[in-house]
């Protein structure tokens, strides 16, 4: 007699969960900001720059 060993059944793989995107830039990582020029303030156009809130991850930031 020869003893046969029970077969073991692998764990279904479940994916982790995706992090929640950073309110202020929406995940993307960049935010927009208008330049101004001169005495008046005058806007002349927009630069786009790394999010503050999530260093430019675009993940949510802990608590």
């Amino acid at each position: 007699m020869t003893a046969v060993a029970a077969r073991k059944t692998p764990a279904p793989v479940t994916a982790d969960p995706e992090p929640a995107k950073c309110p202020t830039c929406k995940g993307t990582g960049e935010v927009s900001r208008t330049v101004q020029v001169g005495r008046k303030r005058r806007a002349v156009g927009k630069q786009t720059g790394f999010c503050l809130n999530c260093l430019g991850s675009g993940e949510a930031p802990a608590e």
